[in-house]
């Protein structure tokens, strides 16, 4: 049209996993899965001292096997030194690509050595504590507090039911927690769209909570030892992760409850999982959302992950502490909580009126 000028300028990329393949078995896909990525013939597997003997070492000889030359690297605690270290042994093993064989912690040094070097990585879990096996946020410990950092998102993800069903059920629970915690981070992320004009995605905000509904929906289905356990609660969480992908941030899925588990992780002698920590967050803030905090407290005691202090193992002062600390861990994330956070008399009413502690 004549004389018309667009002003319109938005431009936002989203990166999301090519491949994901859940089930019994498939890590037995994994090379012909890096051969259709069209991977280079050099690669290394980054596991851990446990979980090599579950699925490092597998997938090292399956990947060899394939024909591809393969580096084997022990991670253990995620921090800044040990991706440093791995960083170091992945490029002088010359690999071009990665795979992620472990839990939580050995996918996040994975997925940020894969960013700062800049190479693809695959996710291979043998556990599923929480939302971060297809997420692109991992999270490194500090000398006193756990930071959230900006990693890759794996360019495929290989679920093996068979293998995740032999970690500790405790594992699975805490990914379930930390899914159901979904929603108090979305009614947050709202929140923060009222009062602060926050950017919002509707797309993000949808996954998340569909995610959390499929989890708390089938919640009796989710038991110990049982593998299609494993694959009713595997594919919510890849979700959840995705999710974060859609949104550029981590707003879908995390809001005050996980304000709460990181304050708790500073204050507590003996913290808990993370997801489980969530899960026990959620209640507290959906109740002061004003929500149905019961449900969410039902769900999390039917799959059989905490739901109060002394089944997280800590002591009920570091709970409060925690509460009344959480609002000032990340000043830039609105939530429920405010700007002023909780006093100590509401932090003690909030929990006892939950049940977190009695």
């Amino acid at each position: 049209m004549a004389g018309y000028e667009s002003v319109f300028g938005k431009a936002k990329g989203m990166v999301f996993p090519r491949i994901v393949l859940v089930g019994h078995g498939v890590l037995e896909e994994l090379a012909t899965t890096c051969r259709q990525f069209g991977f280079p013939n050099s690669g290394a597997v980054v596991t851990g001292p446990k979980t090599a003997e579950i699925a490092g070492r597998r997938a090292a000889s399956i990947l060899e096997d394939g024909g591809f030359r393969v580096t084997k690297v022990i991670a253990r605690e995620a921090n800044e030194a040990e991706v440093d270290r791995v960083a170091e042994e992945v490029r002088t093993g010359e690999a071009e690509f990665l795979v992620a064989a472990g839990g939580g912690s050995k996918i996040d040094i994975t997925k940020v050595v894969a960013a700062r070097l800049h190479i693809p990585f695959l996710s291979l879990p043998t556990s599923a504590a929480h939302d971060g096996i297809s997420s692109p946020r991992a999270s490194l410990h500090g000398v006193t507090s756990i930071t959230s950092t900006e990693g890759a998102v794996p360019i495929g993800v290989i679920a093996d039911t068979q293998l995740i069903v032999q970690a500790p059920f405790r594992l699975l629970a805490s990914g379930c927690a930390d899914v159901i915690s979904n929603l108090t981070a979305i009614l947050d992320w709202k929140l923060a769209v009222r009062l602060r004009n926050e950017e919002y995605s509707s797309t993000a905000a949808t996954l998340s909570e569909y995610a959390a509904q499929e989890i708390m929906d089938h919640a009796s289905s989710i038991k110990p030892n049982l593998e299609e356990s494993v694959w009713i609660a595997i594919r919510p969480i890849l979700v959840a992760g995705i999710a974060m992908s859609v949104a550029g941030s981590s707003r879908p899925c995390s809001g005050s409850e996980h304000l709460f588990s990181h304050a708790l992780d500073r204050v507590s002698e003996h913290p808990s999982l993370h997801g489980e920590q969530c899960g026990v967050g959620a209640i507290m803030m959906m109740y002061l959302h004003g929500g149905d905090w019961k449900r969410v407290k039902s769900s999390l005691l039917t799959i059989g992950a905490p739901t109060t202090a002394r089944e997280l193992g800590v002591r009920n002062e570091e709970v409060v502490k925690a509460l009344v600390m959480a609002h000032s861990i990340r000043p830039d994330r609105y939530t429920i909580l405010g700007d002023n956070g909780l006093t100590k008399e509401a932090a003690e009413r909030l929990a006892t009126v939950t049940g977190v502690i009695a």
